[in-house]
């Protein structure tokens, strides 16, 4: 059986197109990958951890006397990441009472619950460098043009880099909360979209910080780097995804992606979170004139998740440094020898190199520094007026289906 092979040229073509002219629905999802493979202020790495980076400094950070209780816990989960402990922890502090295991009771529990997400709080709570970053070149193509309608941007992230990055060049926004005093969650104008399409939707999913709870269950937010109303993996997030101000947040997901001729744009996010997921997967297959590309850092074989939506969905594709997935087929990233007109060679660039000195060309955009600097050069009408005939397939990917409004 011959191979199949993807023209790297002819999407990101198309994609340049798209994300240029400032017409068509787009939106982005983002996950802890993103800022993983952003640098701090002196440029070091990262500048916020991902998922195990994160389990290890949560954990050395712990008073010692929860020590062997962690330990624990660890050795009666399969898996010990710090979001499966902490679900772990909120279970027992929810049914324990007065009962002891491995050495506290709920109460212990409630307070080694609170512990950890103190912990995570500071550990996600940094400033955005002054210099150029990822996120502020997003924010960048974000306000270059007219738009008939508003980017969303959902986030499983609790950090506020995009908070900062919007706010840094006076970009208005919009995440749900109305108010001065102690702004409330506002679920009638997410879902009926009636702010100017110049303002940015910010969609946290997972929560943020400076959300905060009141004892009659509302959520507000406060401000400043609390990290009281996070939700995390395992049993738990079911429950309260199914709450004000979460349930809302993941209904405004499903309605983005139910609206005609729309784009969401995920980097940073492995789609092993079901509830997101679902909701995605779910949404596709009742629009076909909906589509989702997927930016991975890992390559193709290890994007499993990603990889089961694209077998069900033909308008879901995946993307990847050694491979794609597109319009159900999976192939390998097919160079061709020559660039596709003479000024092509700064606009390849942008999505085809070396990650590191080194290191072998392949595709980039899973990284989300790359991938900021492709939207943000893609304002330039050079970059797109010289663009290389895409495909049919290419063009079926992206553009809406027949019939469908534009």
């Amino acid at each position: 059986m011959t191979e199949s092979v993807h023209n790297p040229d002819q999407y990101m073509a198309a994609l340049r197109t798209i994300v240029a002219q400032g017409r068509k629905r787009i939106g982005f999802l983002i996950g802890a990958g993103a800022p993983a493979g952003m640098a701090k202020e002196d440029g070091t790495y990262p500048i916020i951890p991902a998922v195990a980076g994160l389990t290890e400094q949560v954990l050395k950070s712990l008073d010692p006397k929860y020590t062997s209780t962690i330990a624990a816990l660890k050795a009666d989960l399969a898996k010990d990441d710090i979001e499966t402990i902490l679900s772990r922890v909120r279970s027992f502090s929810q049914f324990l009472g007065k009962q002891e295991v491995h050495g506290y009771n709920g109460e212990g529990y409630d307070k080694l619950g609170k512990a950890i997400c103190e912990q995570i709080g500071k550990i996600v709570s940094v400033q955005l460098p002054q210099s150029p970053s990822a996120y502020s070149e997003i924010v960048n193509w974000i306000t270059g043009a007219a738009r008939d309608t508003p980017i969303e941007i959902f986030t499983t992230n609790y950090d506020l880099l995009f908070e900062q990055a919007l706010e840094t060049v006076r970009a208005p926004y919009f995440d749900g909360f109305s108010g001065a005093s102690e702004p409330f969650f506002d679920p009638v104008t997410i879902a009926r979209n009636d702010l100017p399409a110049r303002w940015t939707r910010l969609w946290k999913l997972h929560g943020s910080l400076g959300w905060s709870g009141r004892t009659n269950g509302e959520v507000i937010r406060v401000g400043g780097k609390s990290s009281t109303h996070l939700v995390f993996p395992e049993h738990l997030k079911y429950d309260q995804t199914q709450k004000a101000p979460y349930a809302a947040l993941f209904d405004r997901l499903r309605a983005f992606l139910s609206s005609p001729d729309t784009l969401l744009i995920s980097i940073g996010f492995s789609y092993s979170d079901a509830h997101v997921t679902s909701r995605i997967d779910e949404a596709l297959a009742g629009n076909p004139a909906a589509s989702v590309f997927a930016f991975q850092f890992k390559p193709l074989a290890d994007e499993s998740a990603a990889c089961d939506i694209a077998r069900r969905r033909s308008n879901f594709s995946v993307y990847c440094p050694d491979a794609a997935k597109v319009n159900g087929t999976r192939g390998r990233w097919s160079l061709p020898s020559e660039l596709p007109s003479k000024d092509w060679g700064p606009i390849r660039a942008t999505y085809w190199g070396s990650p590191g000195s080194g290191k072998p060309e392949q595709f980039l955009l899973g990284a989300i520094e790359p991938f900021a600097r492709f939207f943000s050069a893609s304002r330039s009408m050079q970059a797109y007026s010289a663009a290389p005939s895409v495909a049919p397939t290419v063009a079926a990917s992206i553009e809406p289906a027949p019939g469908a409004s534009s």
